[in-house]
């Protein structure tokens, strides 16, 4: 494997096996450390990547490790709050001071002008990394989207309608269509996220595409909820 795609396609597939906690892939190593809390052997975990022959696993031998001591020693993300999730806390710093230097160029804010510059400069940006890897985007995306499950394509055509919403943003067209379709999209968007945070399910967050591997949580929910709030509120005042 060589992308965070293939990784998070296989840490997916694995975890859907009974008794799995969880998965950890290292690419540059290219080992898979599989925690679980009874043994499953290597023919079971291959077995579960039967339909995507590409993905080949063998047992790594280590005498000098028991069995014991692999069972009790589960993994665990020993990164901060602020560690995992810099590059969002960044990006979205970012995007909120432009957006307030612009609202306040007339030296009176702007919220209507604060808010459609704020989501034209989220919807770009998350586009951009989306598109650095896009099959990996499309892949990962497969695990919560509830559209994306069932119809593979719908990756590929999110990241470019988030790319087509930060330029509708930007121009300012059709106000009352660009809103309401922004908080539809993210609304669906969000049905998916809230099961896998309710599920505690420990899967990728594609949201910054395939480049970031940042887990999904509550912080994903904010990131969406925030882009339908703004845009059912825009919708309001131009109401």
């Amino acid at each position: 494997m060589t992308c965070e795609g293939c990784s998070a396609k296989v840490s997916h597939l694995l975890k859907n096996i009974p008794s799995v906690t969880d998965v950890n892939i290292n690419l540059e190593k290219g080992e898979a450390t599989v925690t679980m809390d009874k043994h499953i052997s290597a023919e079971i975990l291959q077995n579960a990547l039967k339909d995507y022959p590409k993905y080949q696993l063998s047992e790594l031998k280590q005498d000098h490790i028991s069995e014991k001591n692999i069972f009790e020693t589960p993994f665990e993300d020993t990164r901060t709050w602020l560690e995992i999730y810099k590059p969002i806390v960044l990006i979205f710093g970012y995007i909120a001071a432009i957006s307030l230097i612009i609202a306040l160029y007339r030296k009176t804010f702007d919220l209507m002008l604060f808010m459609r510059v704020y989501m034209a400069g989220f919807f770009l940006i998350f586009s951009f990394f989306k598109m650095l890897d896009l099959r990996g985007f499309a892949s990962s995306y497969t695990m919560y989207d509830i559209v994306a499950k069932k119809f593979l394509a719908w990756g590929y055509i999110y990241a470019f309608l988030e790319l087509m919403l930060g330029i509708a943003f930007v121009i300012n067209f059709n106000p009352l269509f660009t809103n309401t379709f922004t908080a539809i999209l993210m609304g669906v968007s969000l049905i998916g996220v809230l099961q896998s945070v309710i599920n505690k399910n420990k899967i990728q967050c594609a949201c910054l595409g395939a480049v970031f591997n940042l887990p999904m949580s509550t912080v994903t929910i904010i990131e969406d909820g925030l882009m339908i709030v703004m845009s059912l509120a825009m919708l309001y005042m131009y109401l």
